[in-house]
C-alpha cells in the first residue's frame, strides 16, 4: 500500500507539474517570447496563455511600457572648439518585441551609445552659443538621427530631452566677461541715448526762444518803423503848415525865429557837453542875437495886437 501511495503522489506531482508548465499568466504592460526547442516560436499577451509543457521556454519578458534610458554626462566639443558637458534623457517604448529581443544584443545598452554618439555629431555642428541657445534643435536633430536606426531594433524613439548643457570653468569666466562687457555696453548705448535726447531738447529749446526773439524783434522792428512814419508825416505836416505859413505875412519871420532857436539850443548842447572844450562862435552872433530879439519882439507885439 505504501509504494501504491507513492506512486500516486508521484503522478499527482507530475500532472500539477505538467498544468504549471502549460499555464502561463502574462502581467498587463509585458510581452513575453516563447521558443520552442530553442527557436522562437510566438508571443504572449497579457492574460492566461498556454504553452506546451517541457517543449516550450519563455526566452525573454519584455516590457511595452515607456522606458526611461538616462545618457551619461560626456564631454562634447563645439563647431567653434568650445568643451561642453552634455547629458540627457530618452522616452524608449518596445513595440516589436521579436526585434528587440533578437535583432540586437542589448536594446538598452545600443540606445544609450547610439545617443551619445548622436548628440556628439550634432553638438559637434553647431558653435557654442547656438549650442546653449537652440535645445529644440539639437532634440529635433536627435530623433531624426535615431529613429531609422531604432526601428530596426522594435524600438520607438518617443522624445530625447536635453537636461544640461554646461561649459568648461574656463569657459564660463570667459562667458561672464563677456556678459559683463556687453551689460556694460548697453548701459553706455542707453546714457548716450539719453544724452543725445537732451541735448536734442536743448536745441529745440535754443531754437524756439531764438525764434521767438527774432519775432520780438520783428515786431519791434515795425513799431519802430510805424513811429517813424508817424514822425516823418508830423514832420511832413509841419512843414506843410510852415510853408504855407510862409506865404502870409510875418511868415518869413517866423520861419526865421524857428531856426535861430534851433540854432541856440545846438549851442547850449555843445557847452554842456563834458568832450565840449572850445566852442566856434560866429563873428556877427550880437547882430544875429539882435535880429532874433527884434523879430521875437516884433512877433510877440504882433501876437497882441492880434488879440
Amino acid at each position: 500500500m505504501s509504494i501504491e501511495i507513492i506512486a500516486i503522489v508521484i503522478v499527482l506531482a507530475v500532472v500539477l507539474l505538467t498544468l504549471f508548465k502549460c499555464v502561463r499568466i502574462v502581467p498587463q504592460g509585458q510581452q513575453w517570447l516563447v521558443e520552442r526547442l530553442g527557436r522562437y516560436h510566438s508571443q504572449l499577451d497579457a492574460g492566461l496563455n498556454i504553452v506546451i509543457p517541457f517543449v516550450d521556454s519563455v526566452a525573454y519578458r519584455l516590457s511595452t511600457k515607456d522606458q526611461i534610458m538616462k545618457i551619461p554626462s560626456q564631454e562634447v566639443i563645439s563647431k567653434d572648439n568650445a568643451v561642453l558637458t552634455v547629458n540627457a534623457i530618452c522616452y524608449v517604448k518596445v513595440v516589436d518585441p521579436q526585434k528587440a529581443a533578437y535583432g540586437v544584443e542589448n536594446f538598452e545598452l545600443a540606445t544609450v551609445n547610439l545617443a551619445m554618439t548622436s548628440l556628439r555629431a550634432a553638438i559637434g555642428k553647431l558653435e557654442l552659443d547656438e549650442s546653449l541657445s537652440q535645445r529644440d534643435e539639437i532634440k529635433a536633430t536627435l530623433l531624426a538621427a535615431m529613429s531609422d536606426q531604432m526601428t530596426d531594433w522594435g524600438l520607438s524613439l518617443r522624445s530625447i530631452e536635453i537636461q544640461d548643457i554646461n561649459p568648461s570653468e574656463s569657459m564660463q569666466d570667459s562667458m561672464e566677461q563677456q556678459a559683463a562687457a556687453e551689460r556694460e555696453r548697453k548701459a553706455t548705448e542707453t546714457r548716450a541715448a539719453g544724452n543725445k535726447r537732451a541735448a536734442i531738447l536743448e536745441a529745440e529749446g535754443v531754437k524756439e526762444s531764438t525764434i521767438l526773439r527774432a519775432q520780438a524783434d520783428q515786431e519791434a522792428a515795425i513799431l519802430h518803423a510805424k513811429a517813424r512814419i508817424s514822425e516823418a508825416e508830423g514832420i511832413k505836416e509841419a512843414n506843410v503848415l510852415l510853408a504855407s505859413s510862409m506865404t502870409t505875412d510875418g511868415g518869413e519871420k517866423a520861419m526865421n525865429f524857428q531856426l535861430t532857436t534851433r540854432y541856440i539850443e545846438a549851442l547850449t548842447s555843445l557847452g554842456e557837453s563834458d568832450n565840449a572844450k572850445i566852442i566856434a562862435m560866429p563873428a556877427d552872433l550880437t547882430n544875429a542875437v539882435g535880429g532874433l530879439v527884434g523879430t521875437g519882439l516884433s512877433l510877440s507885439a504882433g501876437s497882441e495886437i492880434a488879440k
